[in-house]
């Protein structure tokens, strides 16, 4: 099945078909380093990382470029109220942002310049604009002349007569047009400042995606990302003022991922509901924050909650249990060669399905939703062969489960979850749910222990007491062949 990608210039569902047959040219905005990163900037990192892994698990060969901007006037304010300079501010944040993407596990993009190592490309482009007559000087600021560019306002969907009633001049500026937006701001004092030709200055923020993109991946781009909120003003500049230098498409697949809300409104610093990655993961399973981001077509309004995270962590640690279980059947001793039949034979062939049925789903416009679903799917008919294969053990059960870990792998590949060895997941988790109760592993393995004397000596009802104890605690009890085990059900 070919990919299909919903575009947000067109508002409407197309298929894929890159510039260069086997190969992707992507671009998503980055960071503006000057904060810790948010869960929204979590929901953009993961969504395009997962689209990332899935183009080149289809075999595309992907360039994907991932910007820093690190000047800017949020940067320049926070560096003064710190009392550092920008670039040491950026330097660090920049560094935040890596500790908390490597936690995510997000994938490095092919290139992830920054704006401040790309000056002679944005004064370049810049020139260019003026030269054919889209942009103009005004007393050391360079702004592009928004009426030059008919098709102003088509991604975003805006009329530019209405924008022009809105908009506006701020004190210092001398644009002609209230519309006309920078590309270039003259030097002030204090703050960092690069030579052009028309005088020492920094560049805008939009320039510096166009300049950044076009060297890396040429005139047109396959895909451009970025969240929801970028669509105007930025990508609606970056749009202009690309095509207006280049007289050709500038991207052919907009995605935007919506916002992430806190009980039904925009998280915002101002509504105290600003939500830091590092908090969320201080706490939290990474691959639970993976797994919660994912669960909502990336398209869609995700609302966030600590009992939403909760319910996405104990999902994982379901599924990490179901592998672990599987993998314990694939060791086990057993040589007899039972037939494979009733509950487990329909299992294995529904299992069969799950790899193409998450593969139709990623390709219906990089619907995670409907794979994430068909991951928990494959998980039911997993758990079904497990059982029968305790209840009946058969050697022929080995290769299909070898076989159905082969399609989890996968589908955890792209998803960017189940990442970790089963056992060494459930023993930390099982280690620190204990801690958090105060209790130790040790405990756990003498009340076993005790249980089992109690079982051997024909004393039920202590050994159901104990079973009973360690149940209220939220740990379960399974006897199997190969000795009694636990688990955490919280």
């Amino acid at each position: 099945m070919a990919i299909t990608v919903y575009s947000s210039h067109l508002k409407k569902k197309i298929p894929f078909s890159p510039i260069e047959e086997g190969k992707v040219r992507m671009y998503v905005c980055g960071i503006t380093a000057y904060d810790r990163c948010h869960i929204g900037h979590a929901r953009s990192a993961v969504v395009f990382d997962s689209i990332f892994r899935y183009l080149r698990e289809k075999g595309f060969e992907v360039k994907f470029i991932r910007n820093f901007t690190d000047i800017d006037d949020k940067i320049i304010n926070r560096a003064k109220e710190e009392g550092i300079s920008p670039k040491e501010l950026a330097e660090r944040e920049i560094a935040h942002f890596y500790e908390d993407m490597d936690a995510l596990g997000i994938e490095r993009a092919t290139f992830e310049p920054r704006a401040t190592e790309h000056i002679p490309e944005i004064i370049a482009l810049i020139e260019t604009l003026i030269e054919k007559g889209h942009a103009y000087e005004r007393g050391g600021d360079v702004y592009f002349r928004v009426r030059t560019f008919p098709q102003y306002g088509e991604l975003s969907g805006r009329n530019i007569d209405e924008l022009r009633a809105g908009a506006r001049i701020d004190v210092g500026e001398l644009k002609d047009d209230p519309l006309d937006f920078a590309l270039w701001k003259g030097a002030k004092p204090g703050e960092p400042k690069w030579d052009s030709p028309w005088g020492e200055g920094r560049p805008g923020w939009h320039i510096e995606c166009s300049a950044m993109s076009m060297k890396y991946l040429g005139n047109t781009l396959d895909i451009h990302g970025g969240g929801l909120d970028l669509i105007f003003p930025h990508h609606e500049n970056e749009k202009a003022q690309s095509e207006a230098a280049t007289g050709r498409p500038f991207v052919n697949y907009w995605l935007h991922n919506g916002f992430v809300t806190i009980k039904g409104e925009k998280m915002s610093k101002s509504l105290g509901n600003f939500i830091t990655i590092k908090d969320i993961l201080s706490e939290f399973h990474p691959e639970a924050l993976r797994l919660f981001l994912l669960s909502k077509h990336y398209r869609s309004p995700l609302d966030y909650s600590p009992e939403a995270l909760r319910e996405n962590e104990a999902a994982i640690s379901r599924c990490y249990y179901t592998l672990f279980e599987a993998l314990d059947v694939i060791e086990a001793p057993v040589k007899k060669k039972r037939p494979i039949e009733g509950r487990a034979q329909d299992a294995l062939r529904e299992l069969e399905g799950v790899k193409q049925a998450f593969y139709s789903a990623m390709d219906d416009d990089f619907n995670t939703a409907k794979a994430v679903g068909h991951l928990f799917e494959g998980i039911r008919h997993l758990n079904t062969v497990i059982e029968e294969a305790k209840r009946r053990p058969s050697a022929l059960y080995k290769d299909e489960l070898q076989e159905a870990l082969k399609t989890f792998s996968t589908i955890g590949k792209v998803l960017g979850i189940l990442q970790e060895d089963p056992k060494e997941f459930l023993e930390r988790r099982n280690i620190s749910y204990l801690k958090s109760i105060g209790l130790t592993k040790e405990y756990v393995e003498d009340a076993i222990k005790r249980r089992e004397l109690a079982r051997k000596a024909k004393d039920w009802q202590t050994a159901d007491s104990i079973r009973d104890e360690l149940q209220s605690k939220g740990i379960s009890l399974m006897d199997t062949p190969q000795g009694t085990r636990w688990r955490i059900e919280k």
